[in-house]
């Protein structure tokens, strides 16, 4: 390993690189701390590695701008972070730097043809950019003109007309101002990454249990005696759950892992803060593994449903929780008599199991009395993933697995303060509730017509409907789905702004005229106000919100923070007679927290809990009071009809998976280390068996096409990988894929785009096989 900063690669990928090695059947280790220090070091050199490490995910500290796992509440580690935490911080606290010499130095043609990974280890962006119709090259421009321009282009368009995306990234201030911006405008266009993740979670969460939500707590996890990981791999996208999973193995809890690829993070965690992770064998986590077939998720738990009312036919009184469903629930009886019968035949065909492994996992349900079932976007990226989630609820609501300890649901949340910005008021559908208080609050007259969602955007962008798009972090054209479609409607929208860190592609696809507005990030110091130092907040996967203050030194003096971006652009737009005080928000964060705890129920005295120890803990009916605020007050069983994907005759299901050195569309690099895969992104994994039936080798390179409805679309030149991933089944890494993924294949309800959802066939790409003849003998090692 080398330690010592380096400098910005000049190369990219030559996919031509890539190695192949077996598969590994455990995480974390003495490997994950040197990979995590190799990075940082790299990035930020020693002493700037040292003083963000130490404070990442502490009291006082900065929150890590990767997960959303949350902190203990009682006592934290020295090392309260995980190897990708790490990495995502390397990435912020570079001191490489990306100015006007880049941008003139590299023209949007030459820069169209870098991926993800050289755009983004340029560095951090350093001062405002603009480049207009007609343009070649970014170039400088003044705050002060930047934010001109934009107030120019919204007064000159009608508010619907312009669309405010939001990065899960934001923290709770800004993301409050930036939605009274977006309904003081008159608009509730406000898409953000929850559209593309776990929308389908809310959309079945809220009619089933009232809210959308978890309702767990990470002492809950601790002191389960059964947790469901479902269509997540916690070892790469939330490490630090292998140590909360660990705990609960500790006290005798069970684990069962639900999932198509046999990820290492789901079967053996070996601790770095631990002796036994060290230098032993470490701990076994899932005590079953289910490799289901894509998409066979709501088959599972409908099966599951049908064997625990079995179970408690055969001895009553000791499965099914009666006192609770007749206390606290409806529909019990329409939903027994849905699960009376199970075509076994079907279910096997669904999930690819058999029927004595989901009744060995039937019995361990039968045998808790305290049940966790947590998911992530393996369960939310399905047409029929809403129905999934409520089938999970079923199941829940069954053995009466909610306000009590060690049991619930929890959706774990993928961006550090994707929940946060949605309770802030970030959705495109907002409650009627929402829009009163802000009204009175501040004297606007917020629209009350539901706004576009993520998907929906792109549809506009596709009509020439949206004049303005303004993204708040995030990366738009890498994190949804049918990208050639959409990259081809941003450049025809007259102005896209984008508040970010670092160079990404949606600044490269950009509108007739683009705004680059560089911010302060997680781990910068915020230190230009009246009042001195500022702090944020944010609200973690399981609705603690607590403080977050960076305490590094700004790469530029020419960055501003989140909040100030936002206040700024309002005054640009509405001039300095507008009913809200943007600037006294922006000067002072207590101002913008007062205004939150009088209008969002649960924030009641922000300013003195958020500076408590531990910060303070949201409202959670079914977790609190064992009570649920549907429209009925009662938690609702559903029923739905059975479901799961069937690709037509020589397709397979694809799925779209992150590697282990990526955080949504940022690469730290092109190590895929517990998949055996490095070098190269442009990979499909597939089963040795799919492989043969293709009729193509291992290593061979392909075209892929994806149908959807009669249409298709196409990615070319991916290498197959031979792989034990369910049969019928192949997964490619997001967002190389994503071109695959037509706009109309959602999630119902929800409209969440179905990344985990794809039929594709293979083609050869022209001189395909005999490159991979040639490269037979370069690439390292195949898989077992």
């Amino acid at each position: 390993m080398k330690f010592g900063k380096q400098p910005a690669p000049v190369a990219d990928i030559n996919e031509d690189e890539l190695q192949v090695h077996k598969p590994k059947t455990e995480a974390a280790g003495v490997k994950a701390v040197m990979v995590a220090l190799e990075r940082a070091v790299a990035q930020a050199g020693v002493t700037r590695t040292a003083q963000s490490l130490l404070r990442l995910n502490q009291r006082g500290g900065f929150d890590c701008p990767g997960c959303a796992w949350p902190e203990s509440d009682k006592k934290r580690k020295a090392a309260e972070f995980c190897e990708n935490g790490a990495k995502a911080v390397a990435e912020e606290n570079t001191v490489r730097t990306v100015g006007a010499e880049f941008w003139a130095t590299h023209s949007i043609a030459e820069l169209s043809g870098k991926t993800e990974y050289w755009l983004g280890n340029q560095g951090r962006l350093s001062e405002p950019m603009v480049i207009r119709e007609g343009d070649t090259h970014y170039s400088p421009i003044s705050w002060a003109d930047a934010f001109e321009l934009l107030g120019e282009h919204l007064r000159a368009t009608t508010p619907d007309r312009s669309v405010f995306y939001t990065s899960g990234r934001t923290a709770n201030e800004t993301a409050f101002l930036y939605q009274l911006f977006a309904r003081s405008l008159g608009t509730n266009n406000l898409p953000d990454c929850s559209n593309m993740c776990h929308e389908s979670s809310g959309s079945a969460l809220n009619p089933t249990i009232g809210i959308g939500k978890g309702t767990v707590s990470l002492d809950d996890i601790h002191d389960a005696e059964l947790i469901f990981v479902v269509g997540q791999n916690p070892g790469t996208n939330h490490p630090r759950m292998l140590s909360a999973l660990k705990e609960c193995k500790d006290k005798g809890g069970k684990v069962v892992a639900v999932n198509p690829l046999p990820e290492a993070g789901l079967f053996n965690f070996k601790d770095p803060q631990t002796v036994s992770g060290v230098v032993g064998g470490g701990t076994p986590l899932a005590d079953e593994y289910l490799q289901i077939k894509v998409g066979g998720d709501l088959a599972l738990f409908q099966a599951l449903g049908h064997l625990l009312l079995e179970a408690e036919e055969r001895n009553p009184g000791t499965v099914v929780d009666h006192s609770f469903i007749a206390d606290q629930t409806d529909g019990f009886d329409a939903y027994r008599d849905a699960r009376r019968i199970i075509d076994w035949d079907e279910t096997e065909k669904a999930t690819g199991l058999t029927r004595v492994q989901i009744e060995k996992v039937a019995g361990m349900l039968v045998a808790s009395k305290a049940s966790i079932f947590c998911w992530a976007l393996g369960v939310t990226q399905q047409p029929h993933s809403v129905d999934t989630i409520k089938e999970m609820v079923n199941v829940l609501l069954l053995q009466g697995n909610f306000g009590k300890p060690g049991a619930g649901a929890c959706p774990v949340r993928g961006h550090s303060n994707v929940q946060g910005d949605r309770t802030m008021g970030i959705w495109e559908k907002p409650k009627e509730w929402l829009l009163q208080a802000l009204d009175a609050e501040f004297g606007i007259t917020s629209p009350r017509h539901h706004g576009y969602d993520a998907v929906e955007s792109m549809e506009a962008f596709e009509r020439d409907e949206v004049d303005v798009f303004v993204s708040m972090g995030g990366n738009f054209s890498l994190a949804c789905s049918d990208t050639e479609a959409l990259e081809a409607g941003m450049q025809r929208i007259g102005l896209t702004v984008h508040i970010s860190t670092k160079p990404n592609r949606s600044h490269i696809v950009h509108g007739r005229t683009s705004l680059i507005l560089p911010t302060l990030g997680r781990t910068d110091k915020d230190d230009k106000h009246p009042k001195g130092a500022q702090f944020l907040s944010v609200e973690d996967s399981m609705s603690v919100v607590h403080s977050t203050q960076g305490r590094l030194t700004p790469v530029s003096e020419h960055l501003l923070a989140e909040p100030v971006i936002v206040a700024r652009m309002a005054e640009a737009t509405f001039g300095p007679q507008h009913a809200v005080d943007w600037r006294g928000m922006a000067e002072d964060y207590d101002v913008i927290r007062d205004h939150i705890a009088r209008v969002l129920p649960g924030f009641e005295d922000f300013n003195a809990r958020v500076r408590t120890k531990n910060g303070f803990v949201l409202p959670n009916p079914p977790r609190d009071t064992r009570s649920f605020s549907t429209d009925i007050g009662r938690g609702r069983f559903t029923v739905s009809p059975l479901e799961y994907l069937t690709p037509p005759t020589g397709h397979l299901v694809l799925q779209t998976i992150r590697s282990h050195d990526q955080y949504n569309t940022t690469f730290y690099g092109l190590d895929d280390r517990y998949r055996g895969i490095s070098g190269g992104r442009r990979v499909i994994l597939i089963h040795p068996e799919d492989l043969a039936e293709q009729g193509f080798q291992d290593r061979e390179l392909v075209d892929v096409v994806s149908t959807f409805q009669g249409v298709d679309r196409r990615a070319d030149k991916f290498r197959l990988v031979a792989y034990p991933t369910a049969k019928g089944c192949a997964a490619a890494y997001f967002p190389e894929a994503n071109a695959l993924v037509h706009k109309e294949n959602v999630a119902r309800v929800s409209n969440t785009p179905g990344f985990k959802a794809m039929f594709v066939r293979f083609e050869p790409h022209q001189g395909g096989a005999a490159a991979a003849e040639e490269s037979a003998g370069e690439l390292a090692g195949t898989h077992a």
